[in-house]
């Protein structure tokens, strides 16, 4: 089911001031910025061979990253496993009774489709399924 980490998703409060840690000390590339709103997030990719470190900032009070730093503090908030079909992979977590914060796919940020697998099944990680292209 799973093809590989596409990414790690990490918490910042503040996406200029982080970006300058990742490229400048590094010596990653961002491949730009994106606002996701249905998330209410501002993300950055940084490609980091055939995987990327996504830095995700709030851009609202109520939004998960936001309720995960006042949690935790800054830091790692997610992995993606990169999947062919991910209404295939919800399909197959159900089955296996994993509970599924998301029942059907999502808009991502790069246009993926995602879902959030819930952490209470996962041992304690927010595993993201993505589908890229």
């Amino acid at each position: 089911m799973v093809k590989k980490i596409d990414h790690v998703g990490i918490a910042v409060k503040n996406l200029d001031e982080a970006l300058k840690f990742y490229e400048n000390v590094l010596g990653l590339k961002s491949a730009g910025t994106e606002v996701v709103e249905e998330q209410k997030v501002k993300v950055a990719f940084l490609p980091t061979g055939d995987s990327e470190v996504e830095l995700l900032e709030a851009t609202s009070e109520d939004s998960p990253v936001a309720k995960f730093i006042e949690k935790n503090g800054e830091g790692i908030q997610h992995i993606a496993y990169r999947v062919d079909d991910v209404e295939a992979a919800i399909a197959k977590m159900k089955e296996l009774g994993m509970r599924m914060i998301d029942e059907k796919p999502r808009y991502g940020a790069g246009g993926a489709k995602i879902a959030f697998c819930h952490p209470k099944s996962t041992g304690g990680v927010l595993v993201e399924l993505c589908q890229r292209g």
